[in-house]
């Protein structure tokens, strides 16, 4: 019924012929009328690790709540991160680094200068479960810097939060392996 606008994205040059002209026209409106988006990353590893994390935003600039459920892993705190891509092709190493769109260092959660990915630890009780809930602004569902499509992954050791001193403490946490790892998607 409507016809179809071409929306070319200045920066990158792609043309997205997705939009119908009512939704051109009404972008913005739309866009600030945007409830509640839902994520959800499914994980299992050959190590033996799963675990579900969802993820829910209520509307543009809210924080995004993170709550997951992890089975299989070692006692302990272990990095929890948002990466930067969501391909699982080589496994968990190629998601890429941490999600960092502003180009900072490794930090914590509540740090002014971290990667948006950087999510902390999760606490792995000793019969090798965690349950967590964690509330972030930098890993939004909606808008351009969404998340959606990108990874989450668990790493073998805790996060140093970049206050290590190690070499790899201000790009990774010296966190250790990638031993889970699933992709963000949409969730109805």
């Amino acid at each position: 019924m409507f016809s179809h606008a071409h929306i070319m994205n200045l920066e990158t040059g792609i043309i997205d012929y997705s939009h119908t002209l009512l939704q051109t026209l009404c972008g913005g409106y739309l866009r600030s009328h945007i409830k509640m988006v839902k994520g959800v990353a499914v994980l299992n590893s050959s190590e033996g690790v799963s675990g579900t994390i969802l993820f829910e935003q209520e509307t543009e600039g809210a924080p995004t709540t993170v709550t997951g459920n992890l089975s299989g892993l070692k006692p302990g705190p272990h990095g929890f991160h948002v990466h930067a891509l969501g391909d699982t092709t080589n496994g968990c190493m190629s998601t890429g680094p941490h999600y960092n769109p502003h180009g900072k260092e490794h930090g914590a959660p509540d740090d002014e200068v971290r990667h948006a990915g950087d999510l902390g630890n999760v606490t792995v009780g000793e019969e090798g479960t965690a349950k967590f809930t964690i509330v972030d602004k930098q890993i939004p569902l909606i808008g351009s810097q969404s998340i959606i499509g990108r990874a989450v992954v668990v790493h073998a050791d805790a996060d140093d939060l970049g206050k290590g001193g190690h070499e790899l403490s201000k790009s990774t946490g010296n966190a250790g392996g990638r031993v889970a790892c699933g992709i963000i998607g949409l969730q109805a």
